[in-house]
């Protein structure tokens, strides 16, 4: 029987009141009590005195927004973007750098302790550049009539240094935080110089276009040879406007590609896009996935490397390995990687980086990594060492086979902490030990928070082929 009314539901409230933030959580709003319940308010950092409005008041929380501060942090810093308030892409950039580290580490740290019962004694840190880090980023384009309202509101907007938006034209840029306007944009400082760049003159020539009120996105990404863009467009370009699409890129040196629909992507001009990985060079296409921060990925790859303690004699077992982005590395330095990933198209992109780089010691295998991986004829001579790096969702069907296959080490690589800590436990459960953490700062200024893990088998269990165990 469909219930209309529930006695636990919390009216939404407009009381002001004060409250001292004492922590962040892993999202970065501050952390507050309140007769007795926790309040949280985006945008007042740890040690803050300030005045909020109450806009949400369940039974075990509340949240708020602020209306003004009342004390300021000597952590609190001004945002460098100008959009900072307004755009969603950024939430933390009026909180130091080291303060956003040290919340991430410390909700990584409190998560695997609450899950596994593991004490851990020290979460390490991999981290680049605060800003500049971002080597793709997709942006939203809308064709904004003159007769419809231009002006991104709420408190949000008022808070924000950024220009008025313009009344009519072309918007390119993010989305406003919980909604859907497009946030024009001049400039965003967490993109790669290279990138950031191209937004004047990209909107000019795009404002220009004739099919300009037909754009969906534009994808920018920056290869190791070079940026290029991907423009999805609505309806077929005119010849016009082909050309001066072609116009612009030899203006800008950065290659194009056009999508006339979701899953076609059509070269105009430049040549394929390469990264770099540990001297390795990955050709990809530009809907492919690669890390979005070049430097906390070339840190993560040596930082797994390092943790397999990868010997020539080994043999590595690489899951859900993409196009080979710890693949081919590792197989620079053991006697034989396999990488399985579930995506075809990504596993003959790994193949053709393989002989790219003059690798025969690596095999890429496509298999859907749900299935039993013992029924494979790569799987039947064991392995040393296992990484794998799954998407959000984690791998609980593939860790007892990890369990099975009973390797010497494994590192496990997360962008997301809640299914790591829960993947950890049937590696513990099998007496295998949490040797290190680490939190990966793959977005700076964000709520993201990735992460990597090292668990080494308990001395006294038979390593592959009779090798003593660690």
């Amino acid at each position: 029987m469909a219930q209309f009314y529930s006695p636990n539901r919390r009216v939404t409230t407009r009381q002001t009141i004060n409250v001292t933030v004492t922590d962040l959580d892993p999202f970065g709003q501050g952390v507050a009590r309140h007769q007795g319940k926790t309040v949280f308010v985006p945008g007042v950092l740890p040690d803050e005195q300030a005045e909020v409005r109450l806009t949400e008041d369940k039974r075990q929380y509340a949240r708020a927004e602020l209306k003004r501060l009342l004390t300021r942090s000597a952590q609190r810093v001004e945002p460098r973007c100008p959009h900072f308030g307004v755009c969603g892409g950024c939430q933390q950039q009026h909180a130091d750098v080291a303060l956003q580290q040290r919340s991430k580490s410390a909700a990584l740290q409190k998560l695997i302790t609450r899950e596994t019962g593991q004490t851990l004694m020290d979460i390490g840190l991999i981290a680049g550049p605060a800003y500049g880090y971002r080597r793709r980023a997709r942006l939203a384009l809308y064709f904004l009539t003159g007769d419809k309202p231009a002006s991104v509101g709420g408190k949000a907007a008022a808070r924000a240094k950024s220009a008025p938006q313009p009344a009519s034209g072309l918007r390119m840029g993010y989305h406003q935080g919980q909604s859907h306007d497009v946030v024009d944009i001049a400039t965003c400082p967490v993109l790669a110089p290279e990138l950031d760049a191209l937004l004047a003159p990209l909107r000019h020539c795009l404002s220009q276009l004739q099919g300009v009120k037909r754009l969906g996105h534009v994808e920018l990404v920056l290869a190791d040879n070079g940026p290029l863009l991907v423009l999805r467009h609505l309806d077929a370009l005119s010849a016009a406007d082909t050309d001066a699409l072609r116009a612009f890129s030899a203006a800008q040196q950065v290659a194009i590609y056009l999508a006339p629909e979701a899953d076609i992507v059509i070269p105009l001009t430049g040549d394929t896009p390469v990264y770099r990985v540990n001297d390795m060079t990955l050709a990809f296409s530009p809907r492919d996935f690669i890390q979005v921060n070049d430097a906390v990925n070339q840190q993560m790859v040596a930082q797994a490397l390092a943790w397999l303690d990868v010997q020539p004699q080994d043999r590595i077992l690489d899951l859900f390995c993409g196009m080979g982005n710890f693949t081919l590395p590792l197989a620079t330095r053991a006697a034989e990687v396999i990488g399985v990933e579930g995506v075809p198209a990504l596993v003959e992109k790994g193949r053709e980086c393989a002989r790219r780089n003059g690798l025969s010691n690596v095999t890429f295998s496509h298999q859907n990594l749900d299935e039993d991986m013992a029924q494979q004829s790569w799987s039947a001579q064991g392995f040393d060492k296992i990484l794998l790096d799954p998407a959000r969702a984690g791998a609980a069907e593939v860790m007892p086979q990890i369990v099975k296959l009973a390797p010497q080490r494994v590192v496990y690589v997360s962008c997301n902490p809640t299914t790591l800590a829960r993947d950890s436990k049937v590696l513990l459960a099998a007496g295998y030990t949490l040797a290190q953490v680490a939190m990966l700062d793959m977005f700076p200024h964000t709520g993201h928070l990735e992460s990597m893990a090292l668990f080494l088998q308990r001395s006294g269990k038979a390593a592959r082929s009779g090798k003593a165990a660690l």
